[in-house]
């Protein structure tokens, strides 16, 4: 597998996505997802970043970037204004899961949420040496990580049948991009989700 956005979950993301549809990108960073979207795709595209370096490197990538934070919820956004909404990388960051989940399937017809996999057998021997686990996935020390939650495949799919979601797909990959078939909450460093509810 070739990754031509050096992000493997991007490029399974990009898969997903019709030509013209509507994509919110939250947690944008610099707006490569979206740029990659716009120009192979056709998407209409909208980030959200809290990020000041990030948000300058959108714009001058043409991304219509909003400076937001995700914790306040997407208000300014009406229901159903998108068909996709993303959050990659970045659900493990957010202290409010289950509202951001919830106003992720207001605003768009599809939520795709992408996140490291703390039960991957690299972190759970890391833990079991004694130390929290550093890695392609989770590439922060402890003391200087933006992670506030730590949680597995199962955790999350739990979360999902609670919260009445229903997940279309599922992709979970190993730390060089390649997608895991079996033992995946062992084997898989980064889960990719498509999400949907009953409307």
């Amino acid at each position: 597998m070739t990754h031509t956005l050096g992000r493997p979950d991007f490029e399974l993301i990009a898969g997903w996505i019709e030509p013209g549809h509507r994509v919110l990108d939250l947690g944008c960073g610099d707006g490569t997802l979206l740029k990659h979207l716009i120009e192979t795709r056709g998407v209409s595209g909208v980030g959200v970043e809290i990020d000041d370096t990030n948000i300058l490197a959108a714009i001058k990538n043409g991304i219509n970037v909003i400076q937001g934070n995700l914790e306040r919820g997407l208000d300014e956004f009406a229901d159903q204004a998108f068909d996709h909404v993303v959050l990659s990388r970045t659900l493990q960051t957010v202290r409010h899961t289950e509202g951001i989940l919830r106003e992720m399937l207001r605003v768009g017809r599809e939520a795709v949420v992408s996140f490291p996999n703390f039960a991957y057998w690299k972190n759970l021997r890391a833990v079991l040496d004694g130390r929290m686990p550093v890695s392609e996935d989770l590439p922060y020390q402890w003391y200087d990580s933006p992670n506030v939650r730590f949680f597995t495949l199962r955790d999350f799919e739990d979360l999902c049948e609670k919260m009445g979601l229903i997940i279309k797909e599922r992709h979970v990959l190993d730390e060089q991009g390649n997608i895991v078939e079996n033992e995946v909450n062992f084997l898989g460093s980064l889960a990719v989700y498509r999400l949907t509810q009953n409307r």
